[in-house]
């Protein structure tokens, strides 16, 4: 699959083995930029409360997105990372897994989706057993993601935009909606609606995130109400209000600014209008910026 990569929708045919890099500049080596307990995922990945444990995220280098307000930017578009062996991924899933967390947490991993097949099959031979969650943007190419069935346990997809206008705008992203949309529909076909043990952990299904932007309610409405009319009753949905200016948002007039309590009274209103009921609306909150992790290769 590396010498003629068409992982993602771009489908940019380098030959990875050989040093060509594609849109998303990875190599064929896993490149990663941080392994830590992360406490600030949803309720049921990373769990409420002292008492809980933390989601094992693994975060990924590069990506096949370009957003402008990425907060990890620094290891998305900026490509910073350290690379390593399938095998000692493999090690890294089982020292996650030592640490006692609820899940393994792959945040943004389109770009190595043959690497991890490899590095999960090697884990789970040396007793793996937790729940492993893709953390995904959502541009995903449908016949890469069906490798993954038997893999993954939860999907854990972006569903950014409705309009493609501000889709190549803002993540340099055409087509995202068809394409975003017909990868969810796979994800929901392998594992299906949440399924939680008893302390409220998830350890299967899907649960489709949103992040709200300003000057835009009318992009996340259109989201909301697609997820209602096409997706199985009972689905989970994500809408996360932690925006903030970041990166190159910083000089682009509409998402220079958080969103604002009118903006968010709006979205929640008419997400319980439509009457979506399963998932979460995060809070309105005042230091987002706190919340980035410093990717300074820990655990790698």
């Amino acid at each position: 699959m590396l010498e003629k990569c068409e992982i993602c929708p771009r489908k940019c045919k380098v030959n990875r083995i050989n040093g060509e890099k594609g849109f998303c500049n990875a190599g064929d080596k896993v490149k990663l930029a941080l392994v830590s307990c992360h406490d600030f995922e949803e309720p049921c990945i990373s769990g409420v409360g002292k008492n809980t444990k933390s989601s094992g995220t693994v975060f990924f280098s590069n990506c096949n997105l370009r957003c402008v307000f990425c907060q990890n930017h620094e290891i998305s578009s900026s490509g910073k990372g350290k690379e390593i062996t399938v095998q000692r991924l493999a090690e890294i899933f089982i020292e996650q897994q030592n640490r006692k967390v609820n899940n393994i947490n792959l945040v943004t991993p389109t770009m190595y989706i043959p690497q991890i097949i490899q590095a999960i099959e090697i884990a789970r031979s040396k007793g793996l057993n937790i729940p492993i969650i893709y953390n995904s943007n959502g541009y995903e190419n449908v016949e890469a993601l069906k490798m993954l069935e038997g893999y993954i346990d939860v999907y854990l997809p972006d569903l950014k935009y409705y309009s493609d206008e501000i889709a190549i705008k803002y993540s340099s992203a055409p087509n995202y909606f068809k394409i975003a949309t017909e990868a969810i529909k796979e994800m929901y076909r392998q594992v299906g609606n949440p399924e939680f043990d008893e302390n409220g952990i998830i350890k299967k299904g899907v649960i489709i995130r949103h992040l709200i932007l300003p000057n835009y309610i009318q992009n996340t409405k259109r989201i909301l109400k697609w997820i209602k009319e096409n997706m199985p009753e009972g689905i989970y949905v994500s809408v996360m209000a932690q925006y903030f200016p970041t990166y190159k948002a910083k000089e682009m007039e509409k998402i220079n600014r958080k969103i604002n309590i009118k903006e968010y009274k709006e979205v929640e209103n008419y997400l319980y209008t439509l009457g979506i009921e399963n998932g979460y609306m995060q809070e309105l909150g005042k230091h987002e910026e706190e919340y980035v992790p410093e990717f300074d290769f820990r655990g790698i």
